[in-house]
């Protein structure tokens, strides 16, 4: 992971001091890419801890097409929501502020978001009026098994008609997959990318999509590229991302997906609580945590 290393000296070096949405200020630099090739390991931060349930968690909630923020802890958790009352997830502090501002349900069953990633990942289109929306991931699987060449295989979370009843426009808006010599590659533009928090949690989480698509396919797993808009360190990281950058990167693990893992289920229905089970980062090394606010 030196790639995410030189990102983060790049940005405390060359960024600019800027105000933004949330108060607190970024330092920043607009463009900047990576590429990670996944036949060489799973590209899990090591100078820090990553949360990888959560990462797994976010990720199957995306694919089983929910909104409702109580629904992703009981799949980050592996618990129903009767006993996650007051338990927060990456996505709690958009439902109780965001989510709330625009009328939507919340309390200790439903927290809901809006037609957040999800929506549009599984039913893009719909709250627009239309009877039924677009199911993108069944289409991206479509194309990956029957029209493997082609160069239209996209996923796109950015619908400008509904950015306004979102709880959080999409930061990762739009993924592309390409095939050559059966290996799946995957490529994922982000127009606003908090280094510190965001970006390690969303290099593993794309990386984890390409895996599932590459085994729901018959494919091998090729390189994992990504595009950023907006890089930046929000200021009250700073601290934390010196720290960092004294660490020095250990070894990449790999990622074992158990054969038991049902992607039909959610596609089709949900996937069971206990799902996050099924997806193991084998030999990961890691430096200890370190800790750092979400700016909301």
């Amino acid at each position: 992971m030196q790639q995410y290393l030189d990102l983060v000296k790049n940005v405390m070096k060359n960024g600019t001091d800027v105000s933004d949405r949330t108060g607190v200020g970024t330092r920043s630099v607009f463009g900047h890419q990576m590429r990670f090739d996944l036949s060489q390991g799973f590209p899990a931060v090591t100078t820090k801890r990553l949360a990888w349930k959560a990462v797994v968690g976010e990720l199957l909630w995306f694919l089983e097409g929910s909104t409702d923020e109580r629904r992703l802890a009981e799949l980050t958790f592996g618990k129903t929501r009767d006993n996650l009352i007051g338990k927060p997830t990456i996505w709690t502090a958009n439902a109780d502020k965001q989510g709330v501002d625009l009328g939507y349900r919340n309390d200790d069953e439903v927290k809901e978001l809006g037609p957040v990633y999800a929506a549009q990942w599984r039913n893009f289109d719909y709250y627009t009026g239309s009877t039924s929306g677009i199911d993108q991931i069944r289409n991206v699987i479509n194309l990956l098994k029957n029209a493997p060449d082609s160069r239209r295989i996209i996923l796109s979370a950015w619908n400008p008609i509904l950015l306004d009843d979102m709880a959080l426009p999409p930061c990762h808006v739009m993924a592309q997959f390409r095939v050559i010599n059966g290996k799946l590659s995957c490529q994922m533009y982000q127009r606003s990318a908090d280094i510190g928090l965001g970006v390690p949690f969303n290099i593993a989480s794309y990386a984890l999509l390409t895996h599932i698509l590459a085994d729901e396919c018959g494919l091998d797993v090729g390189d994992y590229v990504h595009t950023i808009g907006d890089a930046h360190i929000y200021l009250n990281h700073m601290s934390a991302m010196s720290s960092l950058l004294e660490r020095d990167p250990l070894p990449l693990p790999t990622l074992e997906i158990d054969p038991g893992f049902n992607l039909s289920a959610g596609l089709d229905d949900k996937f069971s609580i206990d799902s996050v089970r099924f997806f193991t980062l084998k030999n990961y090394v890691h430096h200890p945590e370190i800790r750092m606010d979400m700016a909301v």
